[in-house]
C-alpha cells in the first residue's frame, strides 16, 4: 500500500462550471462581451495562482456490513453511506487534492477591497480542485483497466450524510497530505481551504 503523489495536476479549465458557480446560466443569463472578457481575464489570473497537487492510494477492505467498513490497515468507517458505496468493492480508493495556498491568500487579502475578483478566484479554485479529483480517478482507472477493474462512478466526502468530518483526519494521515503542504485543523477542516478528500470503490469491469 503505497501512496501515489501527484506534484502537478494539469486539467482543462472547467469554464462552464466556473460560470455556473458564479450564477451565470447558459442560454439564460445575458453577458456582454466586455463583461465576459473581464471574467475570463480574472479566471486566467486565478489559474496562475493555483498549484494543483494530489494523492491517492488503494486500500484493501477486510470486512464490510450495512453500516461499517473495516480496512486492512485496521482503520474503519462507521457509515451506511460509505458501506453502501463500497458494498461490491474489495478495495477502496482514498484520494485528495489541493489548489495550494497562493490563491487562498489572494482571496483573503482582496475580499474587502476587490470582492468581485475574490469571488471569481474562489469559484475557480473550488471547481478546479473538484475536477482534479476526476483527474485522479481517471489516472487510477487507467491502471485498474489492466486488472479488469474500475472505480465506482460515485465518490463520497466527509461531511456528507452519516460520514462525519472526524474521518477526514484518518484519510488525511493515510494520504500523507502534509507532504503536499496541507494541514488539518482541530475541527477536521483542511488548510489551504481549497483542499478536498474523497473515497470511491474499486469494482470489477
Amino acid at each position: 500500500m503505497k501512496v501515489q503523489f501527484f506534484e502537478s495536476i494539469n486539467i482543462e479549465t472547467p469554464r462552464e462550471r466556473i460560470y455556473a458557480r458564479l450564477g451565470y446560466k447558459k442560454g439564460i443569463t445575458k453577458l456582454s462581451a466586455e463583461r465576459r472578457k473581464e471574467v475570463n481575464s480574472s479566471i486566467e489570473d486565478a489559474l496562475s495562482l493555483i498549484r494543483l497537487k494530489g494523492a491517492g492510494v488503494r486500500i484493501p477492505i477486510k470486512k464490510i456490513n450495512l453500516s461499517n467498513v473495516v480496512f486492512s490497515t485496521g482503520n474503519s468507517f462507521k457509515s451506511s453511506i460509505v458501506a453502501s458505496l463500497l458494498k461490491d468493492s474489495p478495495e477502496a480508493l482514498f484520494m485528495g487534492a489541493t489548489a495550494g495556498a497562493e490563491v487562498i491568500e489572494f482571496i483573503r487579502e482582496h475580499k474587502d477591497s476587490d470582492l468581485t475578483s475574490a469571488v471569481i478566484y474562489d469559484a475557480v479554485a473550488s471547481e478546479v480542485t473538484d475536477v482534479s479529483l476526476g483527474w485522479i480517478i481517471d489516472y487510477f482507472n487507467t491502471q485498474l483497466r489492466r486488472e479488469k477493474k474500475k472505480l465506482t462512478k460515485r465518490r463520497v466526502s466527509c461531511g456528507y450524510g452519516d460520514f462525519p468530518m472526524e474521518y477526514q483526519k484518518m484519510i488525511y494521515e493515510i494520504l500523507q497530505l502534509d507532504c503536499l503542504g496541507v494541514r488539518i485543523t482541530e475541527s477536521f477542516f483542511l488548510v489551504p481551504e481549497k483542499s478536498v478528500t474523497a473515497v470511491s470503490g474499486v469494482i470489477d469491469l
